[in-house]
């Protein structure tokens, strides 16, 4: 599930890479509300469970912080 945090890698294409009041869900690639889906889809399967759990729970912290911060909720 660590592994997970990885998705983060995508905040090095962003322009500046760190923006305290940009909300991550739907500005960087890995973060879209399309690839959601998948990553569903990864905790179906036994050997990428934990992977797709991860990456939920990411998203799902990243949400939060969307809210937080900006007032808006994704996911």
């Amino acid at each position: 599930m660590v592994s997970a945090m990885l998705i983060d890698i995508d905040h090095v294409l962003a322009d500046p890479i760190f923006d305290p009041n940009r909300c991550s869900i739907g500005y960087h690639p890995l973060h879209e509300p399309v690839v959601i889906p998948v990553y569903i889809l990864l905790m179906i399967f036994p050997k990428t469970r934990y992977l797709g759990i991860g990456l939920i729970i990411h998203l799902i912290l990243d949400s939060a912080d969307c809210q937080i911060t900006n007032g808006v909720w994704f996911v």
